[in-house]
């Protein structure tokens, strides 16, 4: 052992005996506190880059984060998503650690916590902006010929499906020029800049109704916004919040992988902050992402495949399914008599979180905690109670304990998919999306 690795276990043991309660009292007192966050501001630094579908607010990572942590320690997200967790681990001085099968998600996390010269990132990006306008003015046509290039049918029949012909000139326009820019890390923030114009809250550049919700509809009388006004305006506003994050700050890493199957040693991980996607696709990261991803060179039917691994998918052709606890077994058996193929990926969901939260037991540093954000879902009717599920498999498979505590949504900031007008709430997933559940697994001393 190094004479660094004794310093720091000697200072957290120096901290812990300052602390007037046990890291299990810590972790009790923590989800017995105000988990909602309602009214707090979710906006700061580098968290409203992109948009992004059912975040929670940084609020709540940072809260477990700040309590259960000392700086330099590692704090994983195994299934990173819009990178919330490391971005607040970043913040704090923590070692965050990102994992994810989604190109975009890694993409946006790895852009939300690098910090950039904003002076020479704001002269390339709107270098780029006036030679895209001046592409558009003068060479109309070969930008369209270029489209023909550049995409093979596959990709060219979405894209003219998805987006009108002059929003694909400034699109190409704009992109052509992010590529040439010869700084990295200027180059991927400009990047995500033309990925944020695309998915968005709402308005956008695409024919797509609402296409950050992840269940996009195309609405022929829609007027798609100008790409080039819109780049102008997202790069302002992204610009702004880059000068919250600092470069005495240390990079964190993210790493293209499968929560089932974590790339990392047993035993190195002080802390989980993460949220498993809904069973069921009920929020289709990839049917969102690729409108961005195919700009990128993406082929679809990659990203189709990539996205049948995707946990909560509602494929079960080819994937084993696991022996669940008995109370797990009820539920899927319940859902069973009304939908068997229902049934059938709800058994596989519960399969997945039994890999998901053995690997979380495996890097999990003894008498360390996992914090797991859940929502349930209703399948034919019937709840299916993942807060309870995901509490008794992580009971048994190992883990000490599971305490379930409620954080009441906040609807008008935590993106949902969007209702079909004229179809009532209580038929679609945001009849149930009005609480989730906080997991805390706590691993067993040795």
């Amino acid at each position: 052992m190094t004479q660094l690795e004794l310093d720091i276990i000697t200072a957290k043991q120096e901290i812990d005996s300052l602390l007037p309660f046990s890291y299990p009292d810590r972790l009790a007192a923590l989800l017995a506190s105000d988990l909602d966050f309602h009214g707090r501001n979710s906006a700061y630094a580098s968290h409203n880059y992109h948009a992004f579908p059912a975040k929670f607010p940084p609020q709540l990572p940072r809260l477990f984060i700040e309590n259960l942590t000392l700086p330099g320690d590692v704090v994983l997200d195994p299934m990173v998503g819009s990178g919330t967790t490391v971005v607040e681990a970043f913040l704090t001085g923590r070692h965050g650690v990102g994992i994810d099968l989604d190109p975009l998600a890694l993409r946006l996390g790895r852009v939300k916590t690098t910090p950039i010269h904003i002076e020479a990132t704001a002269e390339a990006g709107f270098a780029v902006l006036r030679k895209a306008q001046e592409l558009c003015q003068k060479q109309i046509d070969e930008l369209q010929k270029q489209l023909d290039q550049r995409f093979e049918s596959t990709e060219r029949a979405f894209i003219d499906y998805w987006f009108l012909p002059a929003t694909q000139c400034e699109l190409l326009a704009l992109l052509s020029q992010i590529e040439i820019v010869e700084d990295t890390e200027i180059r991927a923030f400009l990047e995500l800049v033309f990925s944020a114009i695309i998915i968005t809250k709402s308005g956008g550049v695409s024919l797509a109704r609402d296409l950050a919700h992840t269940r996009p509809h195309r609405v022929l009388d829609k007027q798609p916004r100008s790409a080039l006004v819109e780049f102008s305006k997202r790069l302002k506003k992204n610009l702004e919040s880059a000068t919250e994050l600092s470069f005495d700050l240390s990079a964190p890493d993210f790493m293209h992988g499968n929560a089932m199957a974590l790339p990392l040693q047993d035993d190195t991980v002080d802390l989980i902050v993460t949220s498993p996607p809904y069973a069921s696709n009920a929020i289709d990261y990839m049917r969102a992402h690729k409108f961005s991803l195919v700009w990128f060179g993406r082929k679809l039917q990659q990203l189709s495949d990539l996205r049948g691994k995707y946990i909560g998918h509602d494929a079960t052709q080819g994937f084993d399914l696991l022996t669940l606890p008995p109370s797990v077994q009820v539920i899927v058996d319940a859902v069973a008599q009304t939908d068997g193929k229902k049934a059938q990926t709800l058994h596989r969901y519960y399969s997945e979180a039994t890999c998901f939260l053995t690997e979380m037991l495996r890097v999990l540093k003894p008498g360390r905690a996992a914090i797991v954000v859940v929502g349930s879902s209703i399948m034919r009717g019937i709840d299916t109670q993942t807060g309870h599920c995901l509490a008794e498999i992580g009971k048994n498979i190992g883990f000490a304990d599971a305490t379930i505590a409620i954080r009441h949504l906040d609807r008008d900031k935590r993106m949902m998919p969007a209702r079909s007008k004229g179809k009532a709430a209580t038929s679609l997933i945001e009849a149930r999306m009005h609480e989730e559940y906080i997991l805390a697994f706590l691993k067993n001393e040795r």
